[in-house]
C-alpha cells in the first residue's frame, strides 16, 4: 500500500517538473514593520498581518496568489487521472482503538473517504454500533472539527472540544452520555486546552485572555489554568495557576485516583516546570516538584502519594 502510494505521488512529481513551461510570477507581498524582543534579542516579523485571515488585504492576497496557483494547476492534463489513483487508494474503512467509558466501548471510524473520523460506540460486549458524534455534521460548510473528548468518572458525562472554521480557539460543549442531551451553557474562548476531569463534578481547562479586534492575529501569551463546576456559569470558573506565574502554555491533569492535579508550565514548545496540588485537601498549596524548565518531564503516574516521572534530563 505505501509503496503504491509513494510510486503514484513519485510519477505525479516527476510529471509536473515536465509541466511548467515558463517562469511563475508570484504577486508582492508587503512587508510591514512589525518587531517583537525575545530575551533581548529583536525579531522581525513582517507577514504577520496575513496572519489576520478574515481581514480584507488578506483576503485579497488569497486571491491574488489562487490566480497564480489555479492558472498552473488547470493545465495540467492529468490531474484527474492522479486523483482517482489516490482516491482508490485511500478508500478503505479505517478504525481507531477502542477504550471503554462506563457501560460503553468507544472507537473512531472512517468510511475510506470521509473529512473526519466518526465517534461511534457499542453497549456492553454484544450492543449495536451506534453513532455517537459526527464532526462532519457540525456545520454545512463542514469546517467545524472535533478536538478533545474527555468522560466524567464514571462515564455519564461527557466533554468535547470543537473548532470552528480552523481557529485555534475553541468551544467546550457538555453533554449527557446516555441521552447526548446539552446540560448547560457551552464554555466559549478556549485556548491550547486539555479536559481533566475532577469525578464527576466539574473539570480544568487552559485558556488566555481574548485580544480584543484581531482574535484571529494577536499573540497570546500568558495561559491561564480554569476549573469549571457543573452547574456553575463560565464566569464563575476560578483561575488555579497563571495569574502571578507567567507561562506560555499551561496544562493541568488530574491524576486516576482524582488524588493530585498535576500541573505543567512552559514558556516554549520544549522543557517545562511540574507543579502538584492536593485534591484531598480544599486549602492545599501548590507546589513545584520539578523545577527545571529546560527538561520535558510528565507525571506517567502514581501509587497512592508516590508519582513515577518521566523526563529526559540527563537522558
Amino acid at each position: 500500500m505505501k509503496t503504491r502510494i509513494f510510486l503514484t505521488l513519485l510519477v505525479g512529481i516527476m510529471a509536473l517538473s515536465c509541466t511548467q513551461k515558463k517562469k511563475l510570477v508570484y504577486p508582492k507581498t508587503e512587508k510591514k514593520i512589525v518587531t517583537d524582543t525575545f530575551f533581548g534579542t529583536e525579531v522581525d516579523d513582517p507577514y504577520r498581518w496575513l496572519e489576520d485571515d478574515r481581514s480584507p488585504e488578506t483576503e485579497a492576497w488569497v486571491k491574488e496568489e489562487n490566480k497564480v496557483t489555479f492558472a498552473y494547476l488547470d493545465q495540467i492534463s492529468y490531474r484527474d487521472a492522479l486523483k482517482d489513483e489516490l482516491t482508490e487508494i485511500w478508500n478503505y474503512e479505517k478504525l481507531s482503538a477502542p477504550f471503554k467509558e462506563g457501560e460503553y466501548t468507544y472507537y473512531y471510524k472512517n468510511d475510506g473517504l470521509q473529512n473526519q473520523y466518526v465517534m461511534y460506540r457499542k453497549k456492553g460486549d454484544d450492543g449495536a454500533e451506534e453513532l455517537f458524534l459526527d464532526p462532519n455534521t457540525f456545520s454545512e460548510d463542514a469546517t467545524t472539527s472535533l478536538g478533545q473528548v474527555s468522560f466524567s468518572k464514571d462515564g455519564s458525562i461527557v466533554a468535547y472540544a470543537i473548532s470552528e472554521g480552523g481557529s485555534d480557539w475553541r468551544k467546550i460543549i457538555i453533554i449527557d452520555a446516555e441521552t447526548k442531551e446539552v446540560l448547560e451553557d457551552t464554555l466559549v474562548d478556549v485556548k491550547f486546552s486539555g479536559i481533566s476531569w475532577v469525578a464527576n463534578d466539574g473539570f480544568y481547562y487552559s485558556s488566555y485572555d481574548k485580544p480584543e479586534g484581531s482574535e484571529l492575529s494577536a499573540k497570546t501569551e500568558q495561559h491561564k489554568l480554569y476549573y469549571h463546576k457543573l452547574g456553575t456559569p463560565q464566569k464563575e470558573d476560578k483561575i488555579i495557576f497563571g495569574e502571578k506565574e507567567k507561562y506560555r502554555y499551561i496544562g493541568g491533569s488530574v491524576t486516576e485516583d482524582d488524588r493530585y492535579l498535576i500541573i505543567s508550565g512552559g514558556i516554549s514548545t520544549s522543557g517545562n516546570r511540574l507543579f502538584l496540588k492536593d485534591l484531598t485537601k480544599p486549602n492545599s498549596e501548590i507546589i513545584t516538584i520539578d523545577d527545571n524548565i529546560d527538561t520535558d518531564s510528565y507525571v506517567a503516574d502514581n501509587k497512592e502519594s508516590k508519582l513515577y516521572i518521566v523526563t529526559n534530563f540527563n537522558a
